[in-house]
């Protein structure tokens, strides 16, 4: 069986997830009509230099390595980072603290290619980052790199879109990014300024994306969008499944992951006709909704207003539908009152080996917490 490998940025254990058995089709699996204290930065041994930090941010040193194409992590915040816009004074905005907003790159070394899932609005310092340990491809003398090959949009709130604009004439004046977005969130960016003035002067090239049909990257990379129910007011959301093939000379199974930042209830995707669980099964990790830990979380407010899935519910869900699965998960888009989020960013107090706190409920029980900087290797079967 193949297994992946990760390199995991801050207090992090190697840990691989397992390989897939008797793969089905993306497009009949998921559901298509044709078939009904914030810890230290530190290195897992052997995976490279030690990280460390650089200044006013948490990220690790550690990148790609090879040729082996990776998922960068390069935010875990909701929509509005970590503080938040009203959090008073104080030691919360110390820079340690910080965590940014939601968003995976996507890596080729062979290649040079790099692709960004979502356009956040913390996207220059995570283009920074990225230029860091995946530095861009080299471009033809007398021209410019691209500042990354694609831009993929899972939907249109404020977290997920609103980057674009440093693509703009008021600062990068970018040449044809593409970004691919479904029908509606093409339409809305066509037809609502400003993001219309940035396809008008062709700071960006739109593409159109389709639920379940595959874009091809390259010889071995491709993303599969996946229509999701959420509060889609201006847009559709959707996930994405990144899939990475080995050499033709080389046939394997491939290495698959999920980003999923953002969904209501999984009780609506099952009416819709796609289970969680079976999109697990297909995947090797997966990066999904862990906006609030629990009800209640939000004093004065009612919860069921922002029906995101709870990570108790999740756990519950497919501890007893699927124990096999926990592994996979890895939970993303944490609010500023998640408390894995508080503890990740030192605020919430745990027992010295951590046996008390929110992070430690979720790994006892056999899941995980994205980190800012984690590597996930896309091994394609090698």
């Amino acid at each position: 069986m193949r297994r992946g490998r990760a390199a995991w940025a801050m207090e992090e254990r190697a840990r691989a997830a397992p390989g897939l058995g008797g793969l089905l089709g993306l497009g009949c699996l998921l559901g298509l009509l044709a078939c009904g204290g914030a810890a230290d930065p530190g290195a897992v041994p052997g995976d490279g230099p030690a990280a460390t930090a650089i200044p006013g941010a948490t990220w690790p040193q550690a990148s790609a390595r090879g040729d082996v194409p990776s998922i960068i992590v390069l935010g875990i915040a909701q929509d509005g980072g970590f503080p938040q816009i009203g959090t008073p004074p104080g030691p919360t905005w110390a820079p340690e603290r910080r965590r940014r907003v939601s968003s995976l790159a996507l890596v080729d070394p062979s290649t040079g290619q790099r692709w960004l899932f979502d356009a956040t609005p913390d996207i220059a310092e995570q283009l920074a980052h990225l230029d860091e340990v995946a530095p861009r491809r080299p471009a033809p003398t007398g021209t410019a790199s691209p500042i990354v090959d694609g831009v993929f949009l899972t939907h249109a709130h404020m977290g997920h879109y609103t980057g674009l604009m440093q693509f703009g004439r008021e600062a990068l004046g970018a040449r044809g990014i593409n970004v691919y977005a479904m029908p509606r969130m093409r339409t809305f960016l066509e037809t609502n300024g400003p993001w219309a003035q940035l396809v008008e002067l062709g700071n960006v090239q739109l593409t159109s994306l389709q639920h379940g049909v595959p874009v091809q990257l390259n010889a071995r990379l491709s993303v599969t969008p996946l229509l999701v129910p959420h509060r889609d007011e201006y847009s559709e959301t959707v996930g994405f499944v990144i899939e990475a093939r080995g050499a033709e000379s080389q046939p394997a199974e491939p290495t698959r992951a999920l980003y999923l930042p953002d969904i209501d209830k999984w009780e609506r995707w099952d009416a819709a006709g796609t289970r969680l669980e079976d999109v697990l099964e297909q995947v090797d990790v997966a990066w999904i909704d862990g906006t609030f830990m629990r009800d209640g979380e939000i004093p004065g407010r009612a919860m069921d207003e922002i029906p995101h899935p709870f990570m108790i519910e999740t756990m519950q869900r497919l501890e007893a539908s699927a124990p096999h699965l926990t592994s996979r998960v890895r939970f993303i888009h944490l609010n500023r009152t998640n408390p894995a989020l508080l503890e990740l960013a030192s605020l919430a107090q745990t027992a010295p080996s951590g046996g008390s706190g929110a992070l430690a409920e979720v790994r006892a029980r056999g899941f995980d917490v994205a980190r800012e900087g984690e590597v996930w290797e896309l091994r394609g079967g090698r």
